[in-house]
């Protein structure tokens, strides 16, 4: 039997979801109500997956980052017709082209494990004829170019910089879309999920030896009952 421990937090919708996931599985569920514990959970090794729910986060990732400090975090949307990776979405992540490189690979290799092929789309500030209109804004289209001409040199992934048309990417079926940063890539999460209400299955993260799915704390019911099929559809593997 597979054992999962989720955060329980001020959002009680987790609690909804957690009791329809157990009616139809046969699952260990910890509920874990403090940032110390989560982090534990996350290091333990007889715990398969671990479930943000709805406790704050920034606690739990500076404590785990203390043990792999090399971590990101890409949301999985999976609705309306687009299945993709979205990162960075901490607001302190994807500060550098070295990180955004990581998160890439990281995101195309796990793709792979799912048995799909990867497609990376990254995003820029502005269109590329937009150079030269501010500093910040050339200075994200020149790392742009340079993060897909590494992703291009140094991976066997396909990759194009659709600078700031995400729209375009997203017609085009990229499954993995990397943001100029972490504060732009949670503004499209938000955007997406929070606002407009597409599916999502929470934020796998990399660079750790467990299963650790990041949760928003205003999820639906929904929302968490996905992260929960996720999560253990994760631990099966």
């Amino acid at each position: 039997m597979k054992k999962i421990a989720i955060g329980i937090g001020k959002n009680k919708n987790i609690l909804k979801a957690i009791q329809l996931f157990e009616m139809e599985n046969k699952i260990d569920i910890i509920t874990i109500d403090n940032d110390d514990d989560l982090v534990k959970a996350i290091l333990d090794d007889d715990i398969d997956a671990v479930i943000r729910g709805s406790l704050p986060a920034s606690g739990v990732i500076k404590e785990v980052k203390k043990h792999y400090p090399d971590i990101s975090r890409a949301t999985y949307v999976n609705g309306n017709g687009y299945e993709f990776l979205l990162t960075p979405v901490g607001i302190d992540e994807g500060n550098t082209i070295e990180d955004k490189l990581k998160s890439a690979i990281n995101c195309a290799e796990f793709l792979e494990k799912l048995s799909k092929k990867p497609k990376i789309a990254i995003l820029a500030d502005g269109r590329k004829g937009d150079y030269g209109r501010s500093e910040i804004i050339s200075q994200s289209i020149d790392d742009s170019e340079k993060l897909t001409r590494l992703i291009q040199e140094n991976t066997k992934y396909e990759v194009k910089n659709y600078y700031i048309l995400i729209e375009q990417a997203l017609k085009d079926n990229c499954n993995v879309i990397i943001a100029p940063d972490g504060i732009i890539g949670n503004i499209i999460f938000r955007t997406l999920i929070l606002v407009n209400s597409w599916p999502s299955c929470g934020a796998v993260t990399f660079g750790i030896k467990g299963i650790y799915i990041d949760t928003s704390r205003d999820q639906t019911t929904e929302g968490y009952l996905r992260s929960l099929k996720f999560a253990y559809n994760l631990a099966k593997l």
